[in-house]
């Protein structure tokens, strides 16, 4: 996976350099009057040529729209152990946790699997004591209004892979990773461990399993509830309100009616939770 996204971030470097100066320049052209770009897009196969579009529209895209949002993070406080902080990130799957000090908006560094698991094998008597700041990294910020092709060019530049992204207000508004920047030029990428999981899978004794991105007015219309939870889209968003954190694998939650658990995504990527089991347990109180 690794390699993957290091051969696309090498072709994208490629295909911005070659339409720097004809192209990425004019941030706010939109989408007809880049079709009569100088570029002859009939000599471009379809898919390549979406592909280019998608390099193009770069400039017009904004870190807010690709980010992961500031209730899809998973955190890990300053003085948590290591050992706490390695068990987080095995039951979310992430590689990279952010580093938080007094709340959310006070992101003090990034701490990384490889470093913890190196320091781990070095000192494995120590684990239960060393704090997760001993070995976190600076973390990089980065405002939410910031041009995608800007940010995709300073995070090759830096060599990093993730960033914080800061609200107009100085606050966490999310992360973004050098993924979520290559998904919005080739697609989703997947792996070996990615699984395509239908909407809904009904399972025995009336339990139904529904992707995490279900959205709730499908819940809703699927078990005849009425769920009333503002600014709430998706299963998962549910789960996360009525937890008031982010939910990992095992997280459960009655809403309604409806008792709510999420389930490990084998992905491990970015989305943490795949699946959600969705069982009856009784009338909404």
């Amino acid at each position: 996976m690794q390699y993957l996204l290091l051969v696309l971030v090498a072709v994208v470097a490629l295909i911005t350099g070659w339409f720097g100066r004809t192209i990425m320049d004019r941030r706010r052209v939109n989408g007809e009057q880049a079709e009569q770009s100088p570029v002859d897009w009939t000599a471009i196969e379809p898919g390549e040529r979406e592909m280019v579009k998608s390099v193009v529209q770069l400039g017009d895209t904004i870190v807010r729209d690709v980010m992961v949002p500031r209730t899809d993070m998973v955190f890990i406080e300053a003085g948590k152990t290591l050992e706490q902080a390695l068990s987080l990130a095995l039951r979310s799957g992430f590689s990279r946790v952010p580093v938080v000090g007094e709340n959310t908006d006070d992101i003090v560094g990034i701490a990384y699997m490889k470093d913890m698991v190196a320091w781990q094998h070095e000192h494995p008597e120590a684990e239960t004591t060393e704090k997760v700041a001993t070995l976190m990294r600076p973390a990089s910020f980065v405002p939410d209004s910031k041009p995608v092709d800007e940010l995709l060019r300073q995070m090759q530049a830096r060599r990093i892979h993730v960033s914080i992204v800061i609200d107009e207000y100085g606050g966490t508004a999310g992360l973004v990773t050098i993924e979520d920047i290559l998904e919005e030029i080739v697609g989703e990428i997947t792996d070996e461990y990615d699984n395509e999981q239908p909407p809904v899978e009904r399972l025995d004794n009336g339990t139904v399993r529904v992707t995490a991105r279900l959205p709730v007015a499908d819940l809703e219309e699927l078990f005849g509830v009425s769920v009333q939870a503002e600014d709430v889209e998706t299963v998962a968003g549910l789960l996360a309100h009525e937890l008031g954190r982010v939910p990992i694998a095992g997280s459960t939650a009655t809403v309604n009616g409806l008792r709510l658990t999420a389930e490990k995504n084998l992905a491990g990527r970015r989305n943490k939770i795949g699946t959600v089991l969705v069982e009856p347990v009784g009338s909404p109180a």
